[in-house]
């Protein structure tokens, strides 16, 4: 008998490690096809098995699954929808394809393009801010003109806050117009810019499987103008009230855009009006948001997607009721990273789940405002949010780091180091 494989299309630099796990755990052998293999360091670690393929060509992709179903029992396929949001709709072509189960390619489509989402939720009457789309200078200026300041600039496409920015003032709105526009922001698709109402409030998502809502999760963010998540809560300390509202308007989403199979994650800002939704994304969130219903609830909701992936039944059932968060480690300069210390006391406080570093010494940093600014996290748990909140701080005080100003011209770089605690100043919601 063949021995069963999981095809996992392309890498994610959060989550994909833990697909390989959760698929080694299920006794699947995981197969990566990637055009790039080189961007996900555990595809080495794990030594795990990697094809190169152009994953932007249909054809490539079902000519390789064909073949590798010569040794292999192929058993389910998928990705991940972070790094990149298309090829997660490359994904359902391929199970179609194979009469796998999968997402539905044309809904994921639908959400890859933020402003097609946008009208498609609009038609279902579902809230959101205002908006328009723009493909020039002039059109995001009388776009903004029309919402009125501040508004948020996002690309159309793309994820992970990338090109993402709040503008206060007309100088800042043309500015990051420039940057979007003028070759430095690489663009899959033809340029397209999303210009938003700034919605204000608290910022919650929806961890969504099938067509149930699994949980509501808190988050919050680094400093503006930039929307790097900083924190997450799990769950989200919201009333029964508030919560109904927001699995209401969640489901709603899903009828509008025709998901309803496998994982969603859907992004609110509870503003004046109520809840309005800032976006649908149909897949899970990135790690280590998407450990924390294990450490919550005992459900591994990446293990869940790789069940109704091979076409079994996932299983939702609450082993235990805590709470878990997480804090994510934000420089605040740019320069050279001398040291970064203190993990191993972390990992010891009673609590902790997982610290982890993304950066090594004498690496520079140079923020981009979005989520590539993270240096590392810390993940605790405890049977309440008070308990957790507790646990974090004393974590995250024990963590430091080192960044020396880049050397400026004639300088020979031996400026002095700026030593940084890790510690940030931002709660976690309060009940």
């Amino acid at each position: 008998m063949h021995r069963r494989a999981l095809i996992l299309v392309e890498g994610h630099s959060g989550n994909g490690l833990l697909y390989v796990q959760a698929a080694q755990r299920l006794g699947l052998h995981p197969i990566t096809l990637s055009a790039h293999p080189a961007r996900y360091d555990y595809l080495a670690t794990e030594s795990a098995e990697v094809i190169r393929v152009d994953t932007d060509n249909l054809d490539a992709l079902i000519h390789e699954c064909s073949r590798l179903g010569a040794t292999y029992q192929i058993a389910g396929i998928t990705g991940f929808s972070g790094d990149d949001e298309l090829a997660y709709a490359m994904v359902g072509k391929l199970c179609q394809h194979f009469d796998l189960p999968g997402p539905d390619p044309a809904s994921v489509e639908r959400c890859c393009d933020k402003f097609v989402q946008r009208q498609v939720l609009a038609e279902a009457g579902v809230p959101m801010p205002a908006h328009r789309v723009a493909a020039n200078a002039k059109h995001v200026e009388s776009a903004a003109a029309e919402i009125g300041l501040p508004v948020v600039l996002k690309p159309a496409t793309g994820s992970g806050s990338i090109g993402v920015r709040l503008c206060r003032s007309v100088d800042e709105l043309a500015k990051h117009t420039s940057y979007l526009l003028d070759g430095t922001h690489i663009w899959r698709s033809s340029p397209r810019i999303l210009v938003e109402e700034f919605a204000k409030g608290k910022f919650y998502y929806a961890d969504i499987m099938g067509n149930e809502v699994f949980e509501i999760a808190a988050a919050d963010f680094g400093p503006p103008p930039d929307f790097v998540f900083r924190e997450f809560a799990y769950p989200a300390p919201i009333t029964a009230d508030d919560y109904k509202r927001i699995c209401g308007i969640s489901l709603s989403c899903l009828q509008a855009l025709g998901l309803g199979w496998g994982p969603t994650n859907i992004e609110f800002r509870w503003t004046e009006r109520g809840p309005v939704v800032i976006e649908v994304n149909p897949r899970l969130g990135g790690a280590p948001a998407s450990q924390l219903p294990q450490l919550a609830y005992g459900v591994d909701l990446i293990t869940e997607h790789i069940t109704l992936v091979t076409g079994d039944a996932s299983n939702l059932h609450r082993r235990r009721s805590h709470t878990a968060a997480a804090r994510y480690l934000l420089p605040d300069r740019d320069g050279n990273l001398d040291w970064i210390d203190g993990g191993g006391q972390a990992a010891a406080v009673s609590g902790v789940a997982e610290v982890k570093f993304y950066v090594k010494p004498m690496t520079p940093i140079v923020r981009k405002g979005d989520y590539r600014d993270r240096i590392g996290h810390v993940v605790a748990a405890s049977p309440t949010l008070a308990q957790t909140e507790a646990i974090l701080e004393q974590a995250v005080d024990l963590i430091s780091w080192s960044i020396s100003p880049f050397p400026t011209r004639g300088e020979q770089g031996q400026s002095g180091a700026l030593r940084l605690p890790a510690r940030t100043e931002v709660a976690l919601p309060k009940k």
